[in-house]
């Protein structure tokens, strides 16, 4: 869906030579097979309004986010403590510097807190969603409008047999519409709906972006804001726009102390949501 000459299409490009490369190493049948005898993920659980923690080592617009001595671990246990719904482990190695061992490591610490990982990449292929859930992912990311609705359907398809939630992301009125017209059975897989304020085709961040889409928010599903949220009131704007979670990064990442900015977030998006039901 997206041109190569984009930073997004780029990164589609980069994504499915790492799927052809990777398919010479392992078979999509014994990498399906790992994936089946892999531990259960801890389910998804949200009430209210919730964050997504994002463990992510550098960013293509504010570049590195991680110093030398910085422990993934304690990161992750940060954001555990903190009241995180679930975590999400950025694998693209190139201008993220992330990688699947991240993810492997992340979903055995935070099994014990009962908090799932999810997978944010530029997925193309369901090859990739079984490498998630080999490596003991709960969740994974599909950024639709760099696919075709198919490829789209072929993913979500994929994360329902092997029992991953999906976080269908949208930077417009159009993916939004494309994602509630997908056939998605909401009582056998959780599905959500995100809006990235930070268009990857540019890499531009409009917060505008979550008021102007809010009412364009498929109805039947959880809802998240991601990208741009930084501070407390950021989380409750978007709460009160709708947004059931916000997913967030580069501030907890940079955060001196990332539990207690967690903690904070959550706490202001919370706030507005008992706010709204007293008055309702």
């Amino acid at each position: 869906m997206s041109g190569a000459s984009t930073f997004l299409g780029r990164m589609a490009d980069a994504s499915r030579e790492r799927v052809r490369r990777a398919r010479l190493a392992v078979s999509e049948g014994m990498l399906a097979d790992r994936a089946r005898s892999a531990p259960a993920a801890p389910p998804l659980k949200l009430g209210g309004f919730d964050l997504i923690a994002e463990l992510k080592l550098r960013s293509p617009a504010a570049g590195g986010l991680a110093a030398r001595s910085f422990d993934r671990g304690k990161q992750l246990a940060a954001y555990a403590r903190g009241g995180a719904a679930a975590i999400s482990v950025l694998t693209e190695p190139d201008e993220f510097d992330g990688a699947i061992d991240h993810l492997v490591e992340a979903a055995a610490d935070l099994a014990p807190h009962g908090c799932p990982v999810m997978r944010k990449d530029f997925l193309t292929s369901p090859y990739q969603v079984l490498e998630a859930r080999a490596a003991g992912a709960g969740g994974v990311l599909v950024i639709v409008t760099m696919l075709e609705d198919s490829e789209v359907r072929e993913l979500v398809d994929c994360a329902r047999e092997f029992g991953l939630f999906v976080l269908l992301e949208a930077f417009d009125r159009h993916d939004l519409e494309r994602i509630a017209a997908l056939p998605l059975d909401s009582d056998s897989q959780q599905v959500l709906a995100g809006v990235n304020c930070r268009d990857l085709r540019d890499l531009e961040v409009r917060f505008e972006r979550f008021a102007e889409l809010a009412p364009f928010l498929p109805g039947k599903l959880p809802t998240v804001a991601e990208s741009g949220i930084a501070t407390a009131a950021d989380a409750a704007t978007v709460s009160e726009l709708g947004y059931d979670l916000a997913l967030v990064g580069s501030s907890l990442m940079q955060a001196a102390d990332p539990e207690c900015a967690l903690r904070d977030l959550l706490a202001a998006g919370r706030n507005v949501r008992e706010d709204l039901r007293a008055c309702s």
